[in-house]
């Protein structure tokens, strides 16, 4: 069937690129797969505890200046180009292309990020909502090349103890990233009463029969076993959550 919010497909909700919340200030072009800012659609406020998921084209040597968070794990995940973050805590730091970075707001922090790269850099910067508020902030950054990733899903950040080799942030939830050849698969089981949501920065997908292109947004319900299959070469991010 099909809804204002998408179509749904054996428990897959595409959210069509063209659909998405835009906003084009000049210096950085954003959509926005949630609410976000100037952007508001009821039937989009989030997806379980994942809050938000904006697909950001910074021009160079631009970016965020300075500005407050609190309460939130800000994933930024860079698709192209590169970020150079820096923070009241005193972090500073440049995460490249295939790499992510993590910042546990917490009790409040102020930070700000960059383009200081001589073209475009392309980001996810997703927020998902932390188990408990407050904490002291942190800030980390973690290189994952892309061949580790190749045919199979790593967890890239996690608020669960046993993936040692991830990235911690505070909230129920796993981000995890897959490169995959045309033709190739991986499964993802999704828990009862959780919410997934995947976005394929590159590459065209099937999942269970859902034609999933380039930067659409496929709302995964939980208590399914989806299969991911790359129609062609794709680079995919996805967030299991609560």
């Amino acid at each position: 069937m099909t809804t204002d919010t998408g179509t749904i497909t054996r428990g897959v909700e595409r959210r069509a690129f063209d659909t998405l919340g835009h906003a084009n200030h000049g210096w950085l072009d954003a959509r926005h797969h949630f609410s976000f800012a100037d952007y508001h659609d009821p039937e989009r406020m989030g997806w379980g505890s994942i809050r938000v998921w904006n697909d950001d084209a910074i021009a160079a040597n631009s970016g965020f200046p300075p500005h407050p968070h609190r309460d939130m794990e800000i994933i930024t995940y860079v698709r192209e180009g590169a970020i150079t973050h820096q923070d009241s805590m005193g972090n500073t730091g440049r995460t490249q292309a295939g790499d992510i970075q993590v910042m546990s707001a917490g009790t409040g922090v102020r930070h700000a990020e960059y383009n200081l790269e001589p073209g475009t850099t392309r980001i996810f910067q997703i927020w998902i909502e932390p188990r408990r508020m407050g904490g002291a902030p942190t800030w980390g950054a973690q290189p994952f090349p892309r061949d580790e990733r190749a045919g199979r899903l790593v967890t890239l950040a996690s608020g669960f103890a046993e993936d040692t080799d991830a990235l911690p942030i505070r909230a129920d939830a796993r981000v995890m990233g897959a490169t995959l050849k045309a033709g190739e698969s991986v499964t993802h089981g999704i828990g009862e009463g959780r919410h997934a949501y995947l976005v394929p920065a590159t590459g065209t997908l099937d999942i269970n029969g859902e034609r999933i292109g380039t930067r659409d947004g496929a709302a995964l319900a939980g208590g399914q076993a989806v299969v991911i299959t790359a129609i062609e070469d794709a680079e995919i991010i996805l967030v299991d959550a609560a």
